[in-house]
């Protein structure tokens, strides 16, 4: 009986090559991976700690403890453009080998805190975690690796901001809620980093010709030079003279002054309408599953629908969801914090595929490190000026009416941005 194996044309082979090969969705789940664990822990899950560090710190009011994420997302904002130099001259797998140290030390470190002046600096210390294995990071690594299907390819990795939040802060609130000290417990999440540190060593590659691989969807007979996507693209100088750019740039600034002016007050805002603890950091997770939904889902839209009509109506939703939040009671609330979770999960994946696919990927880390200083700075204004104005009128109503502004003036500034690659 004659033996039957799969050649380059069976259907198997085939199957095999339109999954591209296994280090181009394993880059993914790595990129992934940088963002639950680095967004995750110094942006959303830091937040279950928010009440005992107030408890014990009983002098600090709320814009005091919010001010470190100004102070981490300015110094973000500030290093940005150095941090895209060094993703276009060196790569990424260094400044996430690196991330992850600093991370792991710091997290370490906070539960020894003692005043004021010890948690600012390790907040400014959680700046360089943010350039070193954050959004950008992620966001062009996974570019360099895919042409088709890149669309899902980011919606996939930046799940992982949403995954942190789902995951961690419950995780957190968990430890204290059985017992366990914050500072303690702060200590004990210092582990966390060293899987991505593990990852970033052993299984991370800057591009997929640091493998003699080319980027999955790239043209089979093109030559093997132009299959580094690096190279194509608008320069710099070309793109900041583009309205669209400034447009996305400004767009960001005010879309993350409102979801991390939300996010981060949001445990504490649900507190204060009456839920415990657990509940509250649970509340967490109505907004970032279907965060983590929407940045698929929308992911996928992206691969097959082009255009803003998309953009619009993410936005549109999501403002009423903020709006919800001037009424909403303690029945009633999750709905508006899922529906805002959702249209922005969509929104955020849609936001940075615009920022690669508009000018391409040539001078993406100066890019996007120019992005960066603006919604750095607007997303941590907005933890900063979110709490401040609970202190000044023991209400966030009129922090959700300042959301609902900034979102509203991000669809009218959506009619600016086009493709120019």
């Amino acid at each position: 009986m004659q033996s039957v194996s799969a050649t380059s044309d069976s259907p198997a082979s085939k199957a095999g090559k339109n999954m591209g090969h296994p280090m181009h969705w394993i880059t993914v789940f790595i990129a992934m991976m940088c963002l639950l664990v680095s967004n995750g822990m110094v942006i959303t899950g830091i937040t279950a700690f928010d009440s005992a560090i107030l408890a014990e710190f009983s002098d600090w009011s709320r814009g005091d403890l919010k001010l470190r994420g100004l102070i981490t997302l300015a110094l973000t904002g500030l290093m940005a453009p150095l941090f895209g130099i060094l993703i276009d001259k060196i790569g990424v797998k260094f400044l996430v080998v690196v991330g992850s140290v600093v991370l792991g030390v710091s997290f370490y470190a906070y539960g020894n805190i003692s005043d004021l002046s010890d948690l600012y600096m390790i907040h400014a210390a959680f700046a360089i975690v943010l350039l070193a294995c954050g959004l950008n990071v992620a966001v062009i690594l996974v570019s360099n690796w895919f042409v088709k299907l890149r669309g899902t390819a980011i919606g996939i990795a930046v799940v992982g901001t949403s995954l942190g939040g789902a995951v961690l802060a419950p995780l957190f609130a968990s430890w204290l809620a059985d017992g366990m000290d914050w500072r303690e417990a702060m200590q004990l999440g210092a582990v966390i980093p060293s899987v991505l540190f593990l990852l970033a060593l052993f299984l991370l590659r800057n591009r997929p010709t640091d493998m003699k691989l080319k980027p999955y969807g790239f043209d089979e007979n093109a030559e093997e030079s132009s299959a580094d996507l690096s190279q194509h693209g608008l320069t710099y100088k070309q793109a900041i003279k583009t309205r669209s750019f400034w447009s996305i740039a400004f767009i960001a600034m005010f879309t993350f002054y409102t979801i991390m002016g939300f996010q981060a007050n949001l445990v504490l805002h649900l507190m204060d309408l009456g839920f415990d603890l657990q509940s509250a950091a649970a509340g967490l997770s109505v907004l970032f599953i279907p965060a983590l939904i929407g940045k698929f889902l929308f992911g996928l839209i992206a691969d097959k629908i082009s255009g803003k009509r998309v953009l619009y109506s993410n936005l549109i939703l999501m403002l009423i969801g903020l709006a919800g939040m001037l009424v909403a009671d303690k029945d009633n609330v999750l709905v508006p914090i899922g529906l805002i979770g959702f249209m922005w999960g969509g929104f955020y994946t849609l936001l940075q595929i615009n920022a690669v696919n508009n000018f391409g990927l040539k001078a993406s880390g100066k890019l996007l490190g120019t992005i960066t200083v603006l919604d750095a700075f607007g997303g941590g204004l907005g933890i900063w000026a979110t709490s401040a104005i609970y202190d000044a009128y023991g209400s966030y109503n009129n922090a959700f009416l300042i959301f609902c502004v900034l979102v509203a003036l991000s669809v009218v500034l959506i009619t600016q941005v086009k493709k120019h690659v």
